[in-house]
């Protein structure tokens, strides 16, 4: 197997596939990329077997072959190579080593048998549908702040993509117990009927790492125990977690009464100031609501106090309660337009944010003691 390829373009193939592969395994073959080289084209794939990237490229083969090598070292290298460089990828047939050379730069790296590379078994996807490249990311990029890392309760590991019950959106959640995200976007044709999935944390950053143009076409493939997702030259095949999402809608407070609208901005960066003397375990920060003014406040015995006005839209009976400082920037971040708008019903009961004008995005975060 000889093929030669441009070093920019080959970087950036690398890019989407390599980290897919796990650092800690204990079969040496996961660390590889499995290398393909036929009719013009070099195709490159990952996997961690819940995982599968498949990424094909233009390359300039001068003799056909299949290989794998370690996928870290050769995205090391070909990062290290200089701009504009032509990298050529040679197996040895008799020491079965593949060299990587570049100019006056050549490398000799160990393989293992392509033979021996674990292959996603295919399916037969029930729903096949497209959507733009900047939609699709936006679902999961909105909620996977709210995906739990808690493996106990692994149905929460990942963002719950489904139709909602009137049929018309295609709607992606995550909750950890203490925060809640929920997105909403026109169901696309072809979706009619989806099942509803559950989709892992990795697939998920894997997903929007990949899509680089908001009106790149994605071609979704779905069905109970896959999904796929076509981008460009590049496939991503995952499975998605075998269990029952919980009934979100319980969770989402419906009679909340006291509304504040604020600058998402500056109240993010107000929460992060005053946040810098809370303790770590918590980092509370209570919020103090009187008639068009908030105070944010954090008390830490061991560390200190802060304090911040801000002015803001509220005309309720005043209010104190208190949140987990991350959880406040976090929501506060997501929001894209100028004001956030929060709906409180008191201390002790959840709250209700979203951006003023557009309720496609809603998010629900749960008070603490202060």
């Amino acid at each position: 197997m000889k093929v030669i390829a441009e070093r920019a373009a080959l970087l950036k193939s690398l890019s989407h596939v390599q980290s897919v592969v796990e650092r800690r395994n204990t079969i040496p073959i996961l660390a590889n990329l499995l290398i393909k080289a036929e009719d013009g084209a070099l195709a490159m794939t990952a996997t961690d077997l819940d995982i599968e990237a498949i990424v094909t490229m233009d390359a300039k083969v001068e003799s056909a072959g299949a290989i794998t090598i370690s996928a870290q070292t050769l995205y090391e290298i070909v990062r290290k190579l200089p701009d504009g460089s032509e990298v050529a990828l040679t197996l040895d047939p008799e020491d079965q080593r593949v060299t990587v050379s570049a100019g006056r730069s050549r490398f000799a790296l160990a393989t293992l048998p392509s033979e021996d590379f674990p292959v996603m078994a295919g399916d037969n996807y029930d729903q096949q549908f497209e959507l733009p490249g900047g939609i699709l990311r936006r679902l999961f990029e909105k909620t996977r702040f709210a995906i739990s890392t808690e493996e106990t309760r692994y149905y929460l590991n990942g963002v719950y993509l489904h139709i909602t019950p009137d049929g018309q959106s295609l709607r992606a959640v995550a909750t950890d117990g203490h925060r809640l995200a929920r997105i909403d976007t026109p169901l696309p044709s072809g979706a009619d009927g989806m099942v509803g999935i559950i989709v892992p944390r990795k697939t998920v950053n894997e997903l929007v790492k990949l899509i680089d143009d908001d009106d790149q076409v994605v071609q979704v493939a779905v069905s109970e125990t896959k999904m796929r997702l076509t981008v460009g030259r590049t496939v991503l095949t995952s499975k998605v977690i075998d269990g029952q999402f919980p009934d979100y809608t319980r969770v989402i407070p419906d009679k909340n009464d006291k509304t504040l609208t604020v600058d998402a901005e500056q109240f993010a960066k107000a929460v992060d100031r005053v946040a810098t003397v809370s303790s770590e375990k918590s980092r509370a920060v209570k919020l103090a609501l009187d008639e068009d003014r908030l105070t944010l406040s954090v008390n830490a015995p061991d560390s200190g106090t802060a304090d911040e006005e801000m002015i803001v839209g509220y005309a309720e009976e005043p209010i104190t309660i208190g949140f987990n400082a991350k959880y406040l920037s976090e929501i506060a971040g997501q929001i894209e337009r100028e004001n956030a708008v929060f709906k409180f019903l008191d201390a002790g009961a959840p709250t209700l944010v979203s951006e003023e004008g557009d309720d496609a995005a809603v998010y629900v975060v749960m008070p603490m003691r202060v």
